[in-house]
């Protein structure tokens, strides 16, 4: 019956992505797919310590741009959803435990994490590395870390990053609450972390006397991954329809500017990219 549901519930986009790669789709047993459909619940892995993107509210309910795209997931597949907060350091692990079916974590696309597990296409966002600093350092160049005591988060790339090409030497913390506290308490002289998040720390109007100095460096594309047996498999295809028609329908612009995101040029050219020609 849960079989039956899911074709009159899932869009036409979807299941053609789906069953698209008969080649592929032989070697699968779809396990992923089926447990999910059979418990008639998706687990899905998430931040909760990252504002915009998945974090929690005032009544500590999840919520966020990727905790909405994980509910439309669900609900395209006519099932309920679980969220599981995860962190940089253990979500691919998460993932290969079977503790999670998806995760849409912030994650950024890379050759080494492709290995590890079955990131699927097209990329549904990108960012990249700046500093969260005091406007009284007047820092405006990388350069200027060199030797300098710097906070990070455990897990996150951009540590090795501004520590091999400037010097910088990284203190890394847990979560992003005990990194920027100890910002805060000048235990470092900034946060080295995503743009966007920085942004949104900024817009709160809790960081008054800060700023996000450098100029943005690393481009990196975020992926939503599956457990890697099912890249190329009727869950992984599925997932790849979801992000298509969320660049294609514009989902995505729609969520950035409903979370305060500044508008990104990415999205707007996926968009115009997979829109369709007839309006």
């Amino acid at each position: 019956m849960r079989k039956l549901k899911l074709l009159t519930t899932t869009t036409a986009f979807a299941v053609i992505a789906a069953l698209s790669g008969a080649a592929q789709a032989a070697e699968c047993d779809n396990k992923t797919w089926n447990k999910v459909m059979n418990r008639g619940k998706i687990v899905v892995g998430v931040k909760a310590d990252y504002k915009p993107w998945g974090y929690r509210s005032a009544d500590g309910k999840l919520v966020g741009m990727e905790i909405d795209m994980a509910k439309d997931v669900a609900a395209k597949m006519g099932v309920d959803v679980e969220m599981v907060p995860v962190q940089s350091s253990n979500r691919m692990q998460f993932l290969e435990q079977g503790k999670i079916d998806l995760m849409i974590a912030t994650m950024s696309d890379r050759a080494d994490r492709r290995k590890i597990v079955g990131i699927v296409g097209p990329n549904y966002y990108t960012s990249g590395t700046n500093l969260l600093a005091p406007d009284a350092l007047k820092l405006t160049k990388w350069e200027q870390l060199r030797g300098k005591p710097v906070c990070g988060k455990q897990g996150a790339f951009y540590n090795q990053n501004v520590e091999k090409r400037y010097g910088a030497k990284v203190v890394a913390f847990t979560g992003n609450a005990e990194a920027k506290q100890a910002l805060r308490d000048k235990k470092c002289i900034g946060f080295v972390y995503d743009d966007s998040s920085i942004m949104a720390d900024l817009a709160s109007g809790n960081w008054k006397g800060f700023g996000m100095p450098m100029p943005t460096e690393d481009d990196n594309p975020w992926a939503l991954a599956v457990p890697k047996a099912e890249q190329n498999c009727v869950f992984g295809r599925f997932m790849s329809g979801m992000q298509y028609n969320w660049h294609r329908d514009g989902t995505l612009v729609d969520l950035e500017k409903k979370w305060g995101i500044q508008s990104t040029a990415f999205l707007g050219k996926q968009n115009e990219k997979f829109s369709d020609w007839i309006k």
